[in-house]
């Protein structure tokens, strides 16, 4: 799905880019909700299309059963996890890394998509809400005054090996990103938001 020089592969998906894919449809979507003009139907069922396409890819296909993805599907050493779908993602294991920032684009892209479709979008809200819950709990939030990032386990390129691997370890974990740490923080913020009933923010 992601033909990237970030990715395993051209037939394989780099998960980071499957989820701004879910969140940019997202925002496309409110955008076109929202301006003062007139929009064909077809253009909104061709955005919506995309949109629960790429939501439902992910969240059958490319994470793990709390919504923590790995770097891309077709990573070569995936294998060695064995059904790693159907249980929580493991950021210290020794075969291929977690990418957090992907989770915490993906879970803002799914909560807004799912506050999108209303009724039609339970699913999408509900996995939203785990990732969120995953995230922000002890083993992906950064609780030590050392560390200078607040979601820990993000990726930055994996096929250029530019991630830090600490001593001991085989793949890299423990590392935080600029986008990671954005899209959290905006995560934050629209839950916040949802769950006192104000009125979440757009991107535009």
């Amino acid at each position: 799905m992601s033909n990237s020089q970030q990715g395993y592969s051209p037939f394989s998906t780099w998960t980071r880019g499957l989820a701004w894919a879910i969140l940019g449809f997202a925002e496309e979507l409110e955008f076109l909700r929202n301006i003062k003009m007139e929009i064909g139907g077809d253009t909104r069922n061709i955005f919506e299309k995309a949109a629960t396409a790429a939501a439902d890819f992910y969240l059958d296909q490319a994470t793990a059963a709390d919504g923590i993805p790995y770097w891309d599907t077709g990573a070569p050493n995936l294998y060695h996890l064995g059904d790693w779908r159907s249980r929580d993602a493991e950021p210290f294991n020794e075969h291929e890394p977690v990418d957090s920032s992907a989770a915490a684009i993906a879970a803002q892209g799914l909560l807004r998509l799912g506050k999108y479709l209303g009724d039609k979008g339970a699913r999408y809200l509900a996995a939203g809400l785990t990732v969120a819950r995953t995230l922000f709990g002890g083993q992906y939030l950064a609780e030590s005054p050392q560390h200078q990032g607040l979601i820990l386990h993000s990726i930055y390129h994996r096929p250029n090996g530019w991630d830090y691997i600490p001593p001991g370890r085989k793949i890299p974990c423990g590392e935080s990103s600029l986008w990671g740490d954005y899209h959290a923080v905006e995560l934050a913020v629209y839950l916040q938001r949802l769950a006192a009933g104000k009125k979440v923010f757009d991107v535009f």
